[in-house]
């Protein structure tokens, strides 16, 4: 299986990071949560593994696209 790479949907700021690199996660799992628009906006890993990278920091502001995590299938 290949690493799944969790980009961006939309211009965001990183309210919340859950994760660091060596967490296990299950799928379905958040990994950090997104401020737009006064909305907080969950992002989700679509299947289990472990966290390989992790390209955020609190307080980020991201564009559409930009890399936010790797998932190393598990």
């Amino acid at each position: 299986m290949a690493v799944e790479e969790i980009h961006a949907e939309m211009v965001s700021s990183v309210w919340k990071v859950l994760v660091s690199p060596g967490t296990e996660v299950a799928a379905g799992d958040t990994l950090v949560i997104l401020e737009s628009m006064k909305m907080e906006i969950p992002v989700l890993t679509e299947r289990a593994g472990t966290i390989g990278e992790l390209h955020v920091v609190e307080g980020e502001v991201l564009q559409e696209g930009d890399l936010i995590a790797t998932v190393v299938p598990g």
